[in-house]
């Protein structure tokens, strides 16, 4: 008997997908470097099951049919440059190797061209969901070698997630590596869906005087609208969540967030590609500073702030932060989708941006109701620039500005932060702003370093230069956008 597919790395997601594939009706070869782990799983969940245990790469290889598909869900970094030297030799034209971890996209674009460069095939696919999703259905977003797809398309559709209507969370997302550029972006929008979350509830706790209960019932109305969503589930949940000793869990954690590096990176893709992911650095920004625990304890003690308390309407402010953080989030995937734009040029990727919605749709963890609506918006003009232009959107901003703006006003009344609500109000009022102020900014620019500038009354790429001073010549820096 010959696999159908074989995984190399049985940690909490590996072993879990692999389940999810005989679950599904495929054959699976398993392997782990600690070849223990490959003994116990065989014995232990997939005892009775259709698993291939392998104590060697050869022995895994060998075990697989041809076009062999070998995936890894290991470390990324290192790792996977370690276990693809290991297995090239075991393979022949045409074979396929997956990594299936969050891996950096230059890493994955580099190793699609050495594997192709030795005639196999290879994909670098996200996989969103966490341990829950890999089991009973994650969210995937394969991209790499396009020969690939067809062989691969049918085990990944059929253990992704699926929509109400049957579609499945996964489809191929474009070149080299599309699929794991798409999975950071996807991280990076989780990373400021959760700080928007946070802010939520620290005004709310803090600000409202709310307790534990008070809260998990907001959450749970909001899960019932608009705002439906995993994150918004799973906030509640943790809300409600008590020991059976009567304890709240949630308030013994402490505030120090931690962090793998994937929001980080899709800021560092932002600032590379000049694009205005403000919403997201803002959240990675705050995740740095949660860390700074013990200086903060200081800073509470010797740093001042308003001494306000809330006074207003407090079922009536609630429907304000659900306005604030609903428009937010749509900010959130604005600035997403504008990142993806542009990474696609870039890179010449052919990504389908309403697909990419679908994928989110299910299994993944920004899973949400209103992803649909991003589908529709690119359904309605498959070249829109930004999705706040889209006419559902610009409604939302539309109707949600007074409470919006009434949130980011009391946070600062109060000296609550929300760096990343305001941060996505802060982009939509620039965004909207027919001239900013970076005429004076361009002034500045040639003052002190002859950087030349444009001017209004005369074409786009004509450059100008004015001694400002008397003393500095006709002589201009050369022009150019790093």
């Amino acid at each position: 008997m010959k696999a159908d597919i074989g995984l190399i790395g049985l940690a909490v997601m590996g072993e879990n997908l692999v389940l999810n594939m005989e679950n599904k009706g495929f054959t699976v070869a398993v392997y782990n470097r600690t070849v223990e782990k490959v003994d116990n799983f065989i014995k232990g969940r997939g005892a009775g099951k259709k698993f291939i245990g392998c104590h060697t790469i050869a022995d895994f290889c060998a075990a697989l049919e041809r076009p062999r598909k070998v995936m890894m869900l290991v470390k990324a970094g290192q790792p996977v440059d370690n276990f693809i030297e290991q297995v090239i030799p075991h393979l022949e034209p045409g074979d396929i190797i997956i990594d299936g971890g969050n891996s950096h996209f230059p890493d994955t674009i580099r190793r699609a061209e050495l594997v192709e460069s030795k005639g196999l095939l290879y994909v670098g696919t996200g996989v969103s969901g966490g341990e829950e999703g890999a089991l009973l259905g994650p969210s995937m977003m394969p991209g790499g070698s396009p020969a690939a797809w067809e062989h691969v398309k049918p085990i990944f559709q059929k253990i992704s997630a699926q929509t109400d209507a049957g579609e499945p969370c996964c489809d191929w997302v474009g070149e080299n590596g599309a699929g794991h550029f798409v999975k950071m972006v996807h991280n990076g929008i989780e990373y400021g869906d959760m700080q928007m979350i946070c802010e939520v509830y620290q005004m709310m706790k803090d600000g409202l005087g709310m307790t534990n209960d008070e809260m998990h019932s907001v959450f749970t109305e909001w899960n019932d609208g608009e705002l439906n969503s995993y994150l918004i589930e799973i906030t509640r949940d943790i809300l409600g969540y008590r020991t059976d000793e009567g304890e709240a869990v949630v308030d013994f954690i402490l505030d120090a967030a931690g962090q793998k590096g994937t929001g980080k990176w899709t800021a560092i893709a932002a600032l590379d590609e000049g694009q205005p992911l403000t919403l997201i650095g803002e959240a990675v920004f705050a995740r740095c500073l949660s860390a700074l625990k013990e200086e903060r304890v200081v800073a509470a003690d010797k740093l001042a702030g308003p001494t306000e308390t809330f006074k207003g309407d407090r079922k009536a402010f609630i429907n304000d932060l659900r306005q604030a953080l609903y428009a937010s989030k749509l900010v959130s995937y604005a600035q997403g989708y504008q990142l993806m734009r542009a990474a696609a040029e870039t890179y010449k990727w052919h990504l389908n941006y309403g697909g990419i919605a679908l994928m989110w749709r299910g299994g993944c963890i920004i899973r949400s109701l209103f992803l649909g609506k991003i589908k529709e918006a690119f359904d309605r003009d498959p070249e829109l620039s930004n999705l706040l232009l889209d006419p559902f959107f610009s409604d939302i901003m539309k109707q949600s500005q007074c409470a919006w703006r009434n949130v980011i006003r009391t946070a600062a009344e109060l000296g609550i932060p929300m760096p990343a609500i305001g941060a996505a109000l802060s982009y939509y009022d620039g965004y909207r702003c027919a001239r900013l102020p970076a005429n004076l900014l361009q002034a500045q620019r040639d003052y002190f370093g002859a950087h030349t500038y444009e001017r209004t009354d005369k074409p786009r790429g004509e450059f100008f230069h004015t001694n400002w001073t008397g003393r500095g010549g006709t002589t201009s820096a050369s022009t150019y956008v790093v």
